[in-house]
């Protein structure tokens, strides 16, 4: 039996918006950084720098999920997916060099940490999106069965 009780619905609010957080700051952010100096200047690693943020926001999302049996597999999905984009794009900066700055960053060293590092962002999305997905079902009340003619 699915649990839609007050605490399930708090968890998937909470994670929801820790998981939305790293995707979403950068925007206000960079609005604020334009209109006061007047330079556009776009955060695109803050998702990544979050980390620990989208994470604490999934696993809350997890549990939220597990006790409404909604969106699990959605967001246990997107979950790893992510933490292996990050981990992994981590492990290619340290590698090749590029985290240290010892190249430079070009060629397809420079490519696949880009490329980890979008696919991250597009499995918080994912997680994101089956958070909003969750509380959707929570809040929503069962139809009763239609009568048959």
């Amino acid at each position: 039996m699915a649990n839609k009780g007050g605490l399930t619905k708090i968890l998937a609010i909470v994670g929801t918006v820790l998981v939305w957080f790293p995707i979403l700051a950068p925007i206000p952010l960079t609005a604020i950084l334009f209109i006061q100096e007047g330079m556009f200047r776009f955060d695109y690693l803050m998702p990544a720098e979050l980390f620990l943020i989208a994470m604490a926001g999934g696993a809350l999302l997890l549990w939220a999920s597990m006790r409404a049996r909604s969106q699990l597999g959605l967001i246990r999905w997107g979950i790893a997916l992510a933490a292996v984009m990050i981990v992994g794009g981590q492990a290619i900066a340290s590698l090749t060099g590029l985290a240290s700055g010892e190249i430079e960053p070009t060629g397809w060293p420079w490519a696949l940490v880009t490329a980890s590092l979008a696919s991250y962002c597009l499995a918080l999305v994912a997680v994101g999106v089956g958070g909003v997905l969750l509380i959707g079902d929570l809040f929503t009340s069962p139809q009763p069965p239609a009568e048959s003619l």
